[in-house]
């Protein structure tokens, strides 16, 4: 049964103290994320991977080969940067991984954040949600999926 919604904005409240002074990619990203589905009363383990490899579209660096910071086949891919990192370069970078997933893993949502930032892209419907790390909370019915909750049309 997932957590209720008042359970989640509290962890997602606590998440984004915890982390309010991430910086690092390299050493901070994959704690990051293991947290993050920690609100969700999930481990990391049961829906995603961490450097999901993949072939990329050609030309850009001259790499061919790429990995994805985090994937949730069919579900979610993020990329992550640094802090004050560009997020369209990281969109760019992320979207660039799609020719190298097969059409029933391609995600729905697109997140690239680098630790302040969370830009979300909801690829059904075309839409595109940026916010803070410290509002987090504020929008957490976008990942509610996460928990099992499904959106209502």
């Amino acid at each position: 049964m997932p957590l209720s919604w008042n359970e989640i904005k509290s962890r997602a409240l606590v998440f984004s103290r915890t982390w309010a002074d991430a910086a690092n990619e390299d050493s901070q990203g994959k704690p990051f994320w293991i947290d993050f589905f920690e609100i969700f009363g999930i481990t990391d383990k049961r829906v995603a991977t961490f450097e999901h490899a993949v072939k990329k579209l050609p030309g850009l660096k001259a790499k061919t080969d790429g990995f994805v910071d985090l994937f949730w086949p069919g579900m979610l891919l993020v990329e992550q940067k640094s802090r004050g990192k560009n997020l369209d370069v990281a969109l760019t970078q992320a979207l660039s991984y799609f020719p190298g997933i097969t059409e029933r893993d391609l995600p729905q949502l697109v997140i690239v954040c680098d630790f302040a930032r969370f830009r979300v892209h909801r690829l059904t419907t075309n839409e595109t949600f940026e916010f803070a790390l410290k509002d987090l909370h504020k929008h957490i019915k976008l990942f509610g999926f996460v928990a099992g909750y499904k959106v209502q049309t």
